[in-house]
């Protein structure tokens, strides 16, 4: 590959170049193939639940709200009229079903709110979630607003992730006008001439435009979720500058011994390329794991995580130094900071500062170890508090319909009359009136509406009306179980307690809530699997990179220490509401159940690309001195300083995510900053050249089948350059 782009430069900037404008072209409609949720399980008993409801009853979970302000009293003969037509106008509507309101379902208290001048029209939207999407996307600006006199807002859970995907598009924008003029500042800083700042932003923007095109592939083949988008932007971003940031600063070592700048170059590709290359596998490895999630957002996560490792992989050894040979030794001009020598010789190599760092973290490694350790275990005891969640309507902006809609109705109305809990008996109706019974005589339950009736306290309250015959078919039936509040831990013991209670036949529970905790066990129980294989694959890699048994093992345990902080730092931060002022947004209490699992693949992928980048550079030392203690001070002190370049780059990038008004993106602009920054200091710093003192050559050590599989298989970091590669045009 690299030597097809140097042979052929100049048709790879061509290509390249036309490639980026045609998938940028393409990333214009991207958004109208993604979708907002993806948090439901496909294989969850209230998936069934929804699917056996619109079967055999032509009903959904109600998703759509529409608030009505009548500026009167809802029983004003006026207010009366201009409701009563805006519910015979959404019945009309095509795929939706199951309307009701205050006006036309027989003057439901719950649909009417407090002061009585506000009422409620609930329906359903039918079809899968790209199919409701498209259709809300309709509907609304139809009732939104001014009708008759009567002020509508459009909200529920299909308003909130239409309105989701909406604020992704825009989150993707503000992140990158974010990150991109920090970015080059910080780059500038690092290389200190324009050129030299250029060229990684330039690979980044290559990258990133090139992984939405992608991206908008991939949605021609399978569903992806609109959080695919943000988090491949800001990380595609981020990759291509370390790629870029290891590939250029060693080939300007390079230039430094090598006669011209081709040959440096080409050094330089043998070396810091294949590294690149290991480290982008590396990372979609890592990234791999959400495609074992069934949710459709943490899936989505996994495929835009393996196109962005991949796509900055090959732009980083095919574009960038086609973009090298043509800037030759000209990478230094417009010089805007005074220029930085490489530390080459040995007395140079002995006075830099990694190379003091390291020397005396290994004068006294055990304490050293100790302390750092501790130092983490410490920041990461607020996760034991961990209270996981899912996105809600105090996740999105203020400003967002579904929010307002959704704060109006909690504080207004009696919103466990609308908590959307429902039972599904699919294959029989018989002993309907005993299993509503028991079902409510549990606590916590208000009601169970039936087509027998509704029961409260095993009593018969209200007689069956011409309502309840939606209830029941010739073959199935359904119940509508009522909480007596609809905070999340009175609605989940209620649906605990409905699945343990034994029914007449099989029963099926569904709604939003119980959606929401069978999403969350699948991905509890999902978790040692993506751990296993995380792990497992991640040592072979390691082995793969370094020949050693010890060193993997240790690399892993380092990489997992620098989360440990980070999880601490996001419950405190966000589960516990500090520093909610700051970042702007409301304490829920609990912690979104899918960022630790997302954040964690991404920051243990970058954790292990900055390992391959150290170990790479430790192990070639290693090599050429034979010295097991002096390798890894003068590999830190060649590397140190630009894995900590890379580190904070790549946490600028991130900050991007703090634009988002979205909660639980903001925790990534939290949590991965935190996790690279803690993994590049602490870590890298002192665990690392302490760990590998107390290893010795025994760091290194792999039994002779070991040794002779990575002699055949094995990565080696060699700056010897390989045979002369013609350049053409």
């Amino acid at each position: 590959m690299v030597a097809f782009a140097l042979r052929r430069y100049r048709a790879v900037l061509i290509v390249a170049a036309v490639l980026a404008v045609l998938a940028g072209l393409a990333g214009t409609t991207l958004f109208d193939k993604l979708q907002g949720g993806g948090y439901f399980d496909p294989s969850s008993q209230s998936t069934a639940a929804a699917d056996a409801l619109r079967d055999h009853f032509g009903q959904g979970t109600p998703n759509l709200v529409l608030l009505v302000d009548t500026g009167k009293l809802v029983d004003d003969p006026e207010s009366v009229r201009a409701a009563a037509a805006l519910v015979q106008r959404l019945q009309a509507e095509a795929d939706v079903t199951g309307v009701m309101s205050y006006w036309t379902s027989g003057h439901l208290p719950a649909l009417r709110d407090k002061s009585g001048r506000q009422g409620l029209v609930v329906a359903t939207i039918l079809g899968d979630e790209m199919g409701i999407d498209h259709r809300i996307a309709e509907l609304a600006p139809q009732f939104a607003g001014t009708h008759d006199g009567i002020e509508v807002r459009v909200g529920g859970y299909a308003m909130m992730m239409h309105e989701t995907v909406q604020q992704g598009q825009r989150d993707v924008v503000a992140g990158e006008a974010v990150a991109f003029p920090l970015t080059l500042i910080a780059l500038l800083v690092v290389f200190g001439t324009v050129v030299g700042a250029a060229l990684p932003l330039i690979t980044g923007t290559v990258t990133t435009m090139l992984t939405v095109g992608v991206l908008w592939l991939l949605a021609e083949f399978t569903e992806l979720s609109s959080t695919a988008t943000n988090v491949a932007s800001l990380l595609g971003l981020g990759l291509a500058i370390d790629y870029s940031l290891l590939i250029v600063s060693r080939y300007r070592e390079e230039l430094g011994t090598a006669p011209d700048p081709r040959t440096a170059l080409i050094a330089t590709m043998t070396s810091a390329g294949r590294t690149v290359a290991f480290s982008a596998l590396t990372v979609a490895v890592a990234l791999s794991s959400m495609l074992m999630f069934p949710l459709l957002a943490v899936r989505s996560i996994g495929y835009a995580g393996i196109a962005v490792a991949l796509t900055a992989a090959v732009v980083s050894l095919t574009v960038l130094p086609a973009i090298l040979l043509v800037a030759g030794d000209r990478i230094d001009r417009f010089r805007v900071f005074r220029k930085r020598q490489s530390a080459t010789t040995s007395r140079e190599l002995d006075e830099g500062f990694w190379h003091r760092l390291a020397t005396m973290v290994m004068r006294r490694p055990i304490p050293v170890a100790t302390v750092t350790v501790l130092l983490l275990l410490a920041l990461g005891l607020p996760f034991l508090r961990f209270h996981p969640g899912f996105p809600d309507y105090r996740s999105m902006p203020g400003g967002s319909s579904s929010r307002q809609v959704a704060e109006t109705v909690q504080r207004d109305f009696d919103a466990a009359e609308l908590s959307g809990l429902f039972v599904v008996l699919p294959d029989s109706k018989t002993g309907l009136t005993d299993y509503a019974t028991a079902l409510s005589l549990l606590d916590d339950v208000a009601r169970v509406d039936t087509a027998t009736g509704s029961y409260t306290r095993g009593a018969l309250v209200i007689p069956p009306t011409a309502e309840h015959h939606r209830f029941e078919t010739d073959t199935a039936a359904y119940l509508s179980v009522i909480p007596t509040a609809a905070d999340p831990g009175t609605v989940d013991a209620v649906i605990r307690a409905v699945r343990a209670t034994p029914s007449p036949s099989r029963a099926l529970v569904g709604g939003v809530d119980a959606a929401n905790l069978d999403a969350i066990h699948a991905l509890t129980t999902r978790v040692p699997l993506a751990l296993a294989y995380v792990l497992i694959a991640m040592a072979v890699l390691l082995f793969l990179l370094t020949g050693s048994v010890l060193v993997p093992v240790l690399a892993l345990i380092l990489s997992a220490l620098s989360l440990t902080a980070t999880f601490g730092a996001l419950v405190w931060i966000f589960q516990e509401g500090r520093l909610s002022g700051l970042l702007g947004f409301t304490v829920t209490g609990d912690l979104s159940a899918v960022v630790p699992v997302m954040l964690f693949a991404v920051a243990f992928g970058l954790a292990m690309d900055y390992q391959v980048f150290l170990l790479a550079r430790i192990r070639e030392e290693y090599e050429n001195t034979g010295d097991a203690t002096a390798s890894v001070a003068i590999g830190l002190e060649r590397i140190g300083r630009i894995v900590t370049a890379a580190a904070i780059l790549i946490s600028i990038v991130f900050l991007g995510f703090l634009a988002s008004d979205i909660t639980f993106m903001k925790a990534f602009g939290i949590g991965l900053p935190l996790a690279v920054l803690a993994d590049a200091t602490l870590v890298r710093g002192f665990l690392l050249p302490a760990a590998l003192r107390l290893g010795g050559r025994w760091t290194w050590w792999a039994p002779r089948p070991l040794r002779r599989l990575h002699d055949r298989f094995g990565l080696r970091e060699s700056s010897a350059p390989p045979a002369e590669v013609a350049v053409v045009s």
